[in-house]
């Protein structure tokens, strides 16, 4: 038997000042694409943005549909226009951001399974890994150089205040 040890780095910050430039302009991409976001029944906003290599921002945001779950999350509505749009055109970094109505997010949220697996097989057709910026409506910054697996110890999941 052999033991397969693979460790994960998250670098996590206490708010957007401590970000370079860059993925600050990414983060707010993410906030403006959640403003499109379509989600009557949940009330939970998703926005994402990429990064492409040639420097194009592309944004997706949850897109829900009362014949659950025929809806589609922030980051599939992202990556599927990315592969549409660009196919050949590796994704440099995404930033993905939630807001709700009934409370306040006060933590990244992750993304869930159905995304992660899409991420995951878009790196892999890329060979590179993309790189990864959480932030709730509020509270700390985590961003994975590893790409969104590396999220995968975490639950979808998150800490909420009271509005």
């Amino acid at each position: 038997m052999d033991l397969i040890k693979k460790e994960l780095i998250i670098q996590r910050y206490a708010n957007v000042a401590e970000l370079a430039e860059a993925d600050q302009r990414l983060l707010e991409e993410a906030k403006q694409a959640l403003l499109t976001a379509y989600a009557p029944y949940s009330k939970f906003y998703v926005g994402c943005a990429l990064l492409m290599e040639n420097g194009k921002i592309i944004r997706g945001s949850n897109q829900e549909n009362i014949a659950f779950p025929s809806g589609l999350c922030a980051e599939r509505v992202a990556i599927f226009h990315a592969g549409s749009e660009y196919p050949d055109m590796p994704i440099l970094a995404m930033a993905i951001t939630v807001k709700a109505t009934n409370f306040i997010v006060a933590s990244p949220a992750m993304s869930c399974g159905a995304c992660l697996q899409s991420i995951s097989e878009y790196e892999t057709r890329q060979q590179q890994q993309i790189r990864t910026i959480l932030q709730g409506e509020t509270g700390d910054i985590y961003i994975a150089e590893q790409g969104t697996l590396a999220f995968l110890p975490f639950q979808f999941k998150m800490e909420v205040l009271k509005r």
